[in-house]
């Protein structure tokens, strides 16, 4: 029989809001005055496990995120993923009444992330000693691009500076040509999944002092992170990663190859039992023998041999019959897919990667699932991007705001 699958999740509208009381982050209250991608993809993983996100942005200035890519009719399709399971409301924090209205937001919240230039809430009395005072238990996550100190602290800074700071774009491309940067935000996400992670900490260490605290997270910081052991391998031995384009210097075959029917793949010997079954399987077990063939930076000192080797094999067979071959042969391969292969892609289809919601605007949309599978507390997407600020009047009215104190808050220009 096969098992259930926790990702496959059935379609949501905005009409039944609540998570499931058996989401595990559901009770916690996240008010998200980010924009962009890292900081509100951080509370966009928050939502998609149950916590109750609360998308506050300026009345006039909405999120940028609602116009990047392409749209349909309109409407912004990059915003129906990142403003999934959050509702959004409208408050200008410069103004009395937004401020007044943020700080009572914050003494029911548990969470509030936020990536104004350092000193900008300060500017606007929001800064922590304002935040704690009204709720001692709140994290206060701080995305930027630099951080909240140092001397690049009140640059403006996007993702892409932290992807040419960080030594990723100098190791990425051909060894003859530029420097190349990812044509997505890669930085970002990646800080926004530990920023997200960052939370979560923050708020394990509440439970045991009941008092909340800050993160602060450098854009420019988790990219590093995981570029591996590269400021270590400097330190020790002065070795600075170039440019290998698809190789790698600690191992070989691994490179991306063409099939005869006109297709690429990928194939990867990170094990040396893998690369021998490669070099068996294109009929060169002889190169097993070598000396230079028993360690993996050995070998991709031989990489033009080796990839010679593998694709010339390949070159041979059809997509297919590769993919068929190296799976028989316990060796590691992949088709290299676009969009258009992801979203049939059967083991994408078996995990449940690509999920389908009926959306208000554009009916049944389609889009990444939540991030991982929990066996007892799954997570789910509850709504795509709502409208920008759909949810003000009905989040004011459940903090206790009445019709003429929201009234004049829209006066006084704060909604």
């Amino acid at each position: 029989m096969t098992a259930p699958n926790p990702n496959a999740t059935a379609p949501h509208t905005p009409s039944s809001p609540s998570p499931s009381p058996a989401a595990p982050l559901t009770g916690l209250r996240v008010l998200d005055l980010a924009t962009l991608f890292a900081g509100p993809l951080a509370a966009t993983m928050l939502g998609d496990f149950g916590a109750e996100v609360i998308k506050i942005e300026h009345p006039a200035k909405p999120d940028p995120s609602r116009g990047h890519g392409p749209s349909k009719d309109g409407i912004g399709l990059w915003w129906k993923v990142l403003g999934r399971n959050k509702r959004t409301m409208t408050l200008d924090l410069s103004r009395p009444g937004g401020r007044n209205t943020l700080l009572r937001l914050a003494a029911t919240a548990d969470v509030v992330i936020e990536n104004f230039r350092p000193g900008t809430l300060e500017k606007w009395d929001l800064g922590w000693p304002e935040l704690s005072a009204v709720n001692p238990r709140l994290v206060l996550a701080r995305v930027t691009a630099f951080g909240q100190f140092g001397p690049y602290a009140h640059r403006p800074g996007f993702g892409t500076l932290a992807e040419a700071m960080s030594g990723f774009a100098a190791i990425t491309g051909e060894p003859d040509a530029p420097p190349t940067l990812p044509p997505f935000g890669l930085a970002d996400s990646i800080a926004g999944l530990a920023t997200a992670y960052a939370v979560m900490t923050a708020l394990s260490a509440r439970d045991r002092t009941g008092e909340g605290q800050v993160v602060d997270m450098a854009i420019i910081e988790p990219i590093l992170s995981v570029l591996g052991p590269q400021p270590l391998w400097y330190d020790q031995l002065g070795h600075v990663q170039p440019r290998t384009g698809n190789r790698s210097q600690n191992n070989a075959p691994r490179n991306t190859y063409l099939t005869a029917d006109g297709t690429w793949v990928a194939v990867s010997t990170s094990a040396q039992s893998i690369a021998e079954r490669v070099m068996s399987l294109v009929g060169r077990p002889e190169l097993i023998d070598e000396p230079w063939f028993a360690t993996g930076a050995d070998r991709a000192r031989h990489a033009d041999v080796l990839d010679e080797a593998v694709g010339t094999w390949i070159a041979r067979h059809s997509h297919s019959e590769v993919i068929a071959a190296f799976e028989k042969a316990e060796a590691a391969v992949a088709p290299i897919q676009d969009v258009r292969e992801v979203m049939t892609d059967p083991q994408y289809q078996a995990l449940g990667t690509i999920t389908t919601l009926d959306d208000p605007d554009l009916g049944p949309i389609r889009m990444q699932n939540v991030l991982f599978r929990l066996s007892a507390t799954p997570g789910a997407i509850r709504w795509a991007g709502r409208a920008h600020g759909a949810d003000t009047t009905t989040v004011l009215t459940e903090l206790g705001l009445t019709g003429p104190d929201i009234d004049a808050l829209r006066t006084e220009g704060a909604l």
